[in-house]
């Protein structure tokens, strides 16, 4: 028997010889070995961002990968995530309807058709939805900034009336502060939007109104994909008691997760405040005139 101490120094050959292995054997073992004590850490790092984001699904687990310095891609992430049945389960759910476009108030025109936001507060896009309470429906708008897909501005309450969106408007509006006639305000054709005292707000502030075509939810769409989105991961996977509670929990997934931590693929895989960190306002998409509501420059 050779003892450890012997076997200092001795070479691959004497030490397959000694194991009984083939010396092919030895390095078909050694490169099987090193994937798999590989796969063990970055399945612990899996399993900790999956439960620190529950809602990721495997790419933005990919991309979290890649930001703290793992060489991985999407197909090993996908395995080893179905392996350990991390994978995100969605489920759909009712939607009850939150807009009322059959009213009398002029509805303002289409201006963001043509147009793609070069910078912050350019647009802004809203929107309503529902949110479940265990005996009642509550209402939750909504203000985004169509380039950084930021949360600028919102409030729940529980009714549907014009004050609702102007709430979330008038959060937004102290947040940012944008130039006169430099933005554009995108909506559905709700009564909220198109009521007399939101569309006066607007004035105030020489925000230019846009409305989308009927039947056409996906000039839209950047407010629905939030929409989407806080429905998955945070409403369908909570109950909230009271309007109170359902105020303070989806504050806190919009203000510390969605705007400070969630990744966004349409912004490179960032935070919308991280995102907002590399830039500044700018005015290049268009220039708006009083007489003349949009010119493309």
């Amino acid at each position: 028997m050779t003892s450890a101490s012997g076997l200092q120094g001795a070479t691959i050959d004497a030490l397959c010889h000694l194991g009984r292995v083939s010396r092919a054997g030895y390095y078909r073992w050694l490169v099987e070995a090193a994937p798999a004590q590989t796969d063990i850490a970055l399945r612990h790092c899996i399993q900790l961002l999956a439960l620190a984001n529950k809602h990721y699904g495997y790419r933005r687990i990919t991309v979290e990968l890649r930001r703290q310095g793992y060489v991985v891609n999407t197909k090993r992430v996908l395995r080893l995530m179905r392996e350990d049945n991390l994978l995100v389960l969605r489920r759909k759910s009712f939607v009850p309807q939150t807009t009322d476009s059959g009213h009398v108030f002029p509805i303002a025109p289409n201006l963001i058709r043509e147009l793609v936001p070069t910078g912050l507060d350019q647009i802004w896009v809203a929107d309503i939805t529902y949110v479940r309470l265990q005996q009642a429906f509550i209402y939750l708008a909504v203000v985004l900034d169509a380039f950084s897909r930021k949360v600028v501005g919102w409030a729940l309450e529980d009714h549907l009336r014009a004050e609702l969106a102007i709430a979330a408007l008038d959060m937004a509006l102290a947040a940012r502060k944008p130039r006169p006639n430099s933005l554009i305000h995108h909506s559905d054709r709700g009564i909220q939007y198109a009521s007399v005292d939101y569309v006066r707000r607007l004035r105030t502030f020489a925000i230019h109104p846009s409305m989308s075509a009927p039947g056409n939810p996906y000039h839209n769409a950047k407010a629905e994909s939030f929409m989407k989105t806080l429905k998955q991961e945070q409403i369908n996977a909570a109950t909230y008691t009271t309007l109170e509670h359902a105020r303070s929990e989806i504050g806190i997934f919009i203000e510390e997760i969605y705007n400070r931590k969630r990744l966004h693929s349409s912004i490179g895989y960032r935070p919308p405040d991280e995102f907002e960190q590399t830039l500044t306002r700018s005015s290049d998409l268009v220039k708006i005139h009083p007489q003349n509501p949009v010119t493309q420059i």
